[in-house]
């Protein structure tokens, strides 16, 4: 069993090595490769899967589970609490609209009434997995169709645990008494203590992301050591998600919520690229899987009842989601993005149309076609997708988007450019200390975690990171940020990073910090012309340039920069300590260290929002 689920494996990933690749030739979605490989390496073309199909798919559902953290990841609880209101709104109505016309088409197709509310249920679920590879791909997750569609796919992982519950009441059979693997604490509770269930699990993610998770992470990083973050990382994930399935929960859902509790840490980058190739690899796995599950001899069988199901369930789908879309105010190509990227039927549907033939709601034949129906649903996604842009979506756009048009970008709250910062140390947090006292926001990568710990606490966005590493920078932003500023003390690790970004990001412009003139030569001879060799001046200097850089007048920039100078001199006398003759500056502790610099944030918040009071009638005068 063992060797034929690992040769089952490696046929998967050459399939969607050799897929993939061919289908973006023609500017096609990656989903549509792994499913077309599926396809041709399954059971019923090429038979090449063996009978262990079914073990490498629940396998590789571990792929939407981590799909699910990142993208937690990247939503902070500020705004998944603002986004309640989306979530409860737009999850609600699409699940109950959809739940009633389709149960009320299957009773119109003579179904028993139990049989069709329990496969309504189920059709209602979208594919989390095709959906935001989609909108990732696409670039669209902050678009209001991406944020529509990642409110509404929220929710149905969360109506996943009321649907377990609803299925044995409907089959009038007890979960309790049935030995499948589906069974879970939350069944064997009365029904009016399984939402306080659900509440006590949230609760305790929020408890163990802010005392347990994040001094764990610190813990970790004190060694120094990359593979125990990574360890770390799917640690956390698969313990999670564990718990999750434990006491009832959605594992996608509690996977979610744990990415949404480290959020605001600061390994969120770390964790990002420790996941992600772990993510994308489950996943391509299981798209191939989904598509070679496609059983074609049931199809044969009874294909008008198949396809008509098929056309039904899409055709019901994409009307009420596209109203719902309207009824929100979401423009008309947002609105048919939104309906065509949730038309199929979902992953999670395999495993309830599963739990729902236990119950004997649904026999082994309807079971089989449902499964057939949900695959089908799922393959042909993309290609809906790829009419929408090409044919349908182009009517809808007459001229280019404003900039207040729905299809840009929601997070424009920050229309400055974006800045990221390697290294915090003397140098790195002069830089930092000035952008930051002049409302200039930039990210932060340190390797010094309790550096790490400190400036959050003083509102820097800062986070942990080996920043010679591609996935570190990629996760901090590089593909969208326009400056990158290099401070580290090892100049190795500077020229490292500034020939890694030239070579993959040719279109940012490095500001660098020199250790000596033999640096500045090899940075010149390498075609940067932003060096700064290490003194308070040079560093204020270049915080100075990156203020201009980011549109201040240069005179006003070069006039805060001063004012810098004068208040840094000026904190070091007043916050300097009276040590004995004889003492070196080399024998202070880490733990001094920081608290010096602790003084330092603490007298610039004080002093510079002191001066820029008194002078601020000033400054329209002193600009030119």
């Amino acid at each position: 069993m063992e060797s034929s689920l690992a040769m089952n494996t490696l046929i998967f990933l050459g399939v969607a090595i050799i897929m993939v690749p061919l289908v973006r030739k023609f500017g096609l979605s990656s989903v549509i490769g792994y499913l077309g490989g599926g396809i041709i390496i399954g059971p019923y073309v090429l038979k090449l899967t063996g009978k262990d199909v079914n073990d490498i798919m629940h396998a590789s559902e571990f792929g939407v589970i981590m799909l699910l953290f990142l993208v937690g990841l990247e939503l902070e609880p500020r705004k998944f609490w603002e986004m309640r209101k989306k979530i409860i709104g737009l999850g609600l109505t699409q699940m109950l609209l959809t739940t009633s016309l389709l149960f009320l088409v299957f009773i119109w197709a003579d179904w028993k009434i139990d049989k069709a509310f329990a496969i309504a249920m189920c059709f209602a679920l979208s594919s989390t997995a095709i959906v935001l590879q989609t909108l990732q791909e696409k670039n669209n997750l902050k678009t209001l169709a991406g944020e529509a569609s990642f409110s509404t796919l929220l929710f149905q992982d969360i109506a996943v645990i009321p649907i377990l519950a609803i299925l044995p009441i409907i089959a009038n059979y007890k979960a309790r008494h049935n030995d499948n693997e589906i069974q879970v604490l939350i069944q064997t509770l009365p029904e009016w203590m399984q939402f306080a269930t659900v509440i006590l699990g949230v609760v305790i993610l929020i408890l163990l992301g802010r005392y347990v998770f994040v001094p764990f992470l610190r813990y970790v990083s004190k060694s120094g050591m990359t593979e125990l973050l990574t360890a770390s990382s799917l640690f956390l994930v698969i313990g999670v998600s564990e718990l999750m399935v434990a006491i009832g929960l959605s594992p996608a859902l509690g996977a979610f919520l744990a990415g949404v509790m480290l959020a605001n840490s600061e390994f969120r980058h770390e964790l990002e690229a420790q996941i992600d190739p772990f993510k994308g690899l489950l996943l391509a796995v299981f798209f191939v899987s989904v598509g070679s599950t496609m059983n074609f001899e049931i199809i044969q069988k009874d294909p008008v009842f198949i396809f008509s199901t098929v056309f039904a369930v899409l055709s019901i789908k994409f009307i009420v989601l596209f109203s719902i879309g309207k009824f929100f105010k979401i423009d008309n190509p947002q609105s048919l993005f939104y309906a065509f990227a949730l038309s199929q039927v979902g992953e999670f549907a395999f495993v309830l149309i599963n739990y729902a033939s236990s119950l004997y709601l649904i026999s082994p034949e309807l079971n089989a076609q449902m499964m057939a129906v949900t695959a089908i649903t799922m393959c042909i996604t993309p290609f809906l997708l790829i009419i929408n842009d090409k044919i349908i979506t182009p009517k809808f756009i007459k001229e280019i988007p404003e900039q207040d048009n729905d299809f840009n970008i929601l997070d424009n709250t920050v229309s400055q450019k974006k800045i990221i910062i390697v290294g915090f140390g003397h140098f790195g947090s002069t830089v930092g200390r000035l952008l930051k006292a002049n409302k200039i926001t930039a990210t932060v990568l340190d390797r010094d975690s309790d550096r790490v710990k400190l400036l959050r606490s003083y509102g820097f966005k800062v986070y942990y990171g080996d920043a010679t590493r591609i996935p570190i920078l990629r996760a901090a932003g590089i593909e969208d940020a326009e400056i990158l500023i290099l401070c580290l003390d090892d100049p190795d690790d500077n020229k490292f990073i500034a020939e890694l970004v030239r070579e993959h990001y040719p279109n940012v412009k490095i500001f660098v910090r020199a250790k000596n003139r033999i640096d500045a030569y090899s940075y010149l001879n390498n075609g940067i012309e932003n060096i700064y060799r290490e003194t308070l001046g040079t560093a204020v200097d270049m915080a100075v340039d990156v203020l201009h850089e980011t549109g201040m007048r240069k005179y006003a920039a070069r006039r805060l920069g001063q004012r810098f100078m004068a208040i840094d001199k000026a904190s070091v006398r007043k916050l300097a300590k009276i040590k004995e003759e004889g003492d070196d500056l080399n024998l202070f502790t880490t733990k001094e260290i920081l608290q010096r610099e602790e003084e330092l944030l603490a007298y610039d918040n004080l002093s510079f929002d002191t001066l820029n009071w008194e002078d601020s009638s000033s400054n329209e005068d002193d600009e030119d």
